[in-house]
């Protein structure tokens, strides 16, 4: 059995496959090593699995995750899944290998991540050739839920957010400043806590302020990130990640106005990632 795995940092998705098919699909929390640690990782891996599975079937295990951007990092994920999948060859990747994989297949092109966070990467066919640094939740991630979030939690304390748009958050958040400023500077994780607010921009997307907001983000995202690659003017430009998928129009125009092609857009890279460990042809 083969367990392929796409970890961001809110939540995995695993497919684990037998002789080409699916033996099983689940998923479990996003094990992003910046935020988790080996043992705890460990523990809820092994309390998520199905309870059909047997660890020890496992032969090789392809995760592709989110913060595992150099071997410190990696071995955090690689040492706990040794204990959960004792007899297998554990092979931990950098999620932006898993959205160049999963949009270019074996074609160069420019993959990018907008999700929980964001990152991006040029990427020749078979590796990636060139990415400009990602600098994480605090000073970087333009384009993800994580800075959507932030914008929206400052447009509403800083009282620029329509009132409209007050009340519904209010309605669908608790906007109390204590509980807040806990959940940003108390309690860990906090980039997946501010892009749970993604989904207030999704729900309201048609509103001029948000899409004003969104557009902002994107812009900021494309000048500072794609626009550094010497391809970005010949090769497509792909995206995954929900925010990529649920503001694909907003994020098409400002693609299109920086005079760019538009790549695929798709939500979850593991569909794709499981046609190309099986050497299968990469679908919109």
């Amino acid at each position: 059995m083969i367990a392929i795995a796409d970890g961001g940092s809110t939540k995995v998705d695993w497919r684990i496959m037998f002789n080409g098919r699916d033996a099983y699909t689940f998923s479990s929390k996003g094990y992003n090593p910046f935020f988790w640690k080996s043992d705890a990782v460990t523990k809820d891996l092994m309390s998520t699995l199905p309870a059909a599975l047997d660890p020890n079937a496992i032969e090789e295990v392809h995760f592709y995750g989110s913060g595992c951007s150099d071997q410190s990092r990696c071995e955090i994920i690689e040492i706990a899944f040794r204990k959960v999948f004792p007899k297998a060859k554990i092979l931990v990747e950098h999620d932006l290998l898993a959205s160049a994989r999963a949009t270019c297949g074996i074609s160069p092109g420019i993959a990018c991540i907008l999700g929980t966070g964001s990152n991006s990467c040029e990427y020749d066919g078979n590796d990636i050739s060139d990415n400009v640094t990602n600098l994480g939740f605090m000073i970087g991630d333009e384009g993800s839920g994580g800075q959507l979030g932030k914008k929206i939690v400052t447009s509403y304390f800083y009282r620029e957010m329509p009132l409209v748009l007050r009340e519904k958050l209010e309605a669908d958040y608790n906007m109390e400043k204590t509980y807040v400023l806990d959940k940003i500077y108390v309690e860990k994780s906090p980039n997946v806590y501010l892009a749970k607010f993604s989904k207030f921009c999704s729900n309201n997307k048609t509103h001029p302020f948000i899409q004003k907001l969104a557009k902002s983000a994107f812009n900021e995202f494309v000048e500072r990130h794609v626009l550094k690659y010497k391809e970005h003017k010949t090769y497509p430009i792909h995206f995954i990640g929900s925010v990529a998928y649920h503001f694909k129009p907003i994020l098409q125009e400002v693609i299109e106005a920086h005079d760019l092609k538009m790549g695929m857009v798709i939500k979850k890279p593991i569909d794709n990632l499981v046609r190309f460990h099986l050497g299968q042809q990469i679908v919109q």
